[in-house]
């Protein structure tokens, strides 16, 4: 149990317990912004979910590199979070196109294709992130 929580860990799975936690918490903040944005200050729910997702993100990046991913390949901390948001950005491309099909062709509430939104950006996320920024240095590497 402890290895699950504390500690520098290259297996994926225990990489992906913690970064569906750090999902969460970057959920939170993204799910709560969009609806913050779009119900309380009245902003278009693709506007809306644009913002939202940058927030989430910012909260992703800095719980995953100081909690998820043990090894880093870049040294340059901006590149990194530059990378970071690519990765992020077709996240949202991905996320703003399931959106608006869900919403304008599907007719879901934006709160639901939110939410189908988010379990498929989270997959795109955590292993376009892990084998391209945050992939350990030694691949036989177990723990």
């Amino acid at each position: 149990m402890k290895q699950l929580l504390t500690g520098k860990v290259h297996n994926t799975w225990v990489q992906l317990f913690r970064y569906a936690i750090v999902g969460g918490c970057a959920f939170v903040v993204d799910y709560g912004s969009l609806w913050l944005l779009t119900e309380v200050c009245h902003l278009h729910y693709l506007v809306s979910a644009v913002i939202a997702f940058l927030l989430g993100l910012t909260c992703n990046y800095i719980l995953s590199t100081s909690w998820v991913f043990g090894d880093r390949r870049m040294k340059n901390r901006w590149a990194e979070f530059s990378v970071f948001a690519i990765i992020g950005v077709i996240g949202l491309g991905l996320n703003e196109l399931i959106m608006y099909v869900g919403c304008e062709k599907l007719h879901l509430h934006y709160m639901v294709a939110k939410l189908v939104s988010t379990a498929i950006v989270f997959f795109w996320n955590f292993f376009a992130r892990k084998f391209i920024l945050f992939n350990q240095t030694n691949p036989t590497q177990a723990e």
